[in-house]
């Protein structure tokens, strides 16, 4: 396995997809952790509908009040989610599309997953490896 091309001088996330810099390594352990939560990524799922109250999400995802508001405060904390004021209702959505790229690719990574673990249970791989019969020295083959 070769080693990875060191990035150019002055490269940051666009040119290795990583961070140059271990306060950028940070920064986005922070918005991955922040993502690590099911009643966070129900939330999303909500706003990726478009922009929300307090109450409309949590008539969407359940819960309680208090709960979904801690939630929101961490999402929007780690840079994921906007707010506002609109009278007095909180309004959030999502601070950047890329977000919804991102769970768009690990969504298809786990359905990928699942297809070929069912696959795999079931016998009904697509792309099953064809296996020779093993030989046995000494005795005769078959083909």
């Amino acid at each position: 396995m070769r080693p990875a091309a060191e990035p150019a001088a002055g490269a940051g996330c666009g040119a290795t997809f990583l961070p140059a810099t271990d306060a950028g390594c940070e920064e986005i352990a922070t918005r991955f952790r922040a993502l690590s939560e099911p009643m966070r990524l129900k939330i999303l799922r909500r706003l990726a509908r478009g922009e929300a109250s307090v109450g409309e999400i949590l008539a969407d995802v359940g819960g309680t009040q208090a709960n979904v508001s801690k939630h929101l405060a961490i999402l929007h904390d780690s840079a994921l989610l906007d707010r506002r004021k609109d009278g007095t209702r909180t309004v959030y959505s999502i601070a950047d599309p890329a977000l919804l790229r991102i769970c768009s690719i690990v969504c298809e990574g786990v359905e990928r997953g699942a297809r070929d673990k069912a696959d795999a249970i079931l016998g009904t791989a697509r792309y099953a490896p064809r296996l020779r019969p093993a030989r046995r020295s000494g005795l005769p083959s078959s083909d």
